[in-house]
């Protein structure tokens, strides 16, 4: 009987214990991610060896902090388009696939001065959709990344004159608008209001039209900054 209540232990502690890929796959980032993150000390984390372990209940709590951190702060936090796009930044593109469309997107992207690493966001922005979609429906995708190269939240717009159907959209309509926004990694609240500021604008079915018919980048910009 004390050898199995001890078996059951050891299994017991084996399960708490969580792998770089398990964390992951838990927070829906990338391993790179995780293991920056321990590196710097800013995730839950030991080592056995040379190799990162995690304690589940310990990622658990920590991903509770973060969210009441990041919703006491975001109270505070106005979202203004025109803090974070330009008139520049504002592109007609003509891709079917969400591949090239991103490509696209992410090279004009890199052109704001926020953006001190072209290479890594292209690269960052195609894995995150590699994870899940960015689509939101009615048309619309927000493909996003937070990275250290980044040093302030900005942003690209992509209008498509063709539908793009790879997004996996989950109403089954092509998206035709892209919104890419980048931020710094300490830029959480922020990245997370802005992210729902623009859900809930493209719920306006006045301004979802004038954006699909519009083929002028001023014209979109005003109505993104209104």
């Amino acid at each position: 009987m004390a050898i199995f209540k001890m078996y059951r232990g050891l299994v017991a502690m084996e399960e708490d214990i969580l792998t770089i890929e398990e964390v992951a796959k838990y927070l829906r980032v990338s391993e790179r991610t995780v293991y920056d993150w321990a590196q710097k000390g800013e995730i839950p984390s030991g080592k056995i060896g040379t190799v990162w372990r995690f304690r589940k209940a310990d990622i658990e709590r920590w991903i509770n902090e973060r969210l009441s951190s990041s919703n006491k702060s975001a109270a505070n936090i106005e979202v203004k388009i025109k803090n974070i796009l330009s008139p520049e930044r504002v592109i007609f593109i003509n891709h079917q696939s969400k591949h090239d469309a991103l490509v696209k997107l992410a090279q004009t992207l890199s052109t704001a001065p926020q953006i001190k690493d072209g290479r890594e966001l292209e690269v960052e922005i195609l894995k995150r959709e590699e994870l899940m979609s960015t689509s939101i429906g009615r048309g619309f995708a927000i493909p996003h990344v937070r990275l250290a190269s980044v040093t302030d939240l900005v942003m690209a717009v992509g209008i498509s004159k063709c539908e793009i159907m790879d997004f996996q959209p989950i109403d089954d309509q092509p998206v035709k608008v892209l919104f890419m926004l980048a931020a710094a990694h300490n830029q959480h609240s922020y990245y997370l209001k802005t992210l729902s500021f623009l859900s809930s604008k493209m719920k306006n079915p006045a301004l979802r039209d004038a954006l699909f018919a519009s083929g002028d980048p001023m014209e979109v910009y005003n109505m993104l900054i209104k």
